[in-house]
């Protein structure tokens, strides 16, 4: 379990845990996405297995969003703020981690399948 969450979070190739699947991590400030190796540079496994194989990790970047708008919450009401400005600071945390979900969703799917 530790190995794939280790090998997830480097954004290795799921065959041969050497190759970097992304080419950039992506810039939320220049709106740049992050781009996606077709193979792996060590194996040449292709990522991308079909047209569509990442519809999954839709699912997948989905559950990450909540777990980090509740975990926000959580800690938003053990501080003790008032909850009609958290909907501010949930919006400010998806939209700073949307690359980061796009990544991690893409990798865990490879991974799961």
């Amino acid at each position: 379990m530790a190995g794939f969450i280790k090998n997830v979070l480097q954004q290795k190739c799921p065959k041969c845990k050497n190759g970097d699947v992304f080419q950039s991590n992506g810039n939320i400030l220049t709106l740049k996405g992050p781009k996606m190796n077709e193979q792996c540079e060590h194996c040449q496994h292709k990522f991308e297995k079909e047209p569509g194989y990442f519809i999954g990790a839709m699912y997948m970047s989905y559950g990450l969003s909540i777990a980090e708008v509740v975990a926000a919450f959580i800690i938003w009401k053990i501080v003790g703020l008032p909850i009609e400005n958290f909907i501010y600071v949930a919006v400010i945390i998806l939209a700073a981690l949307i690359f980061f979900n796009f990544r991690m969703a893409r990798m865990i799917w490879m991974y799961l399948l």
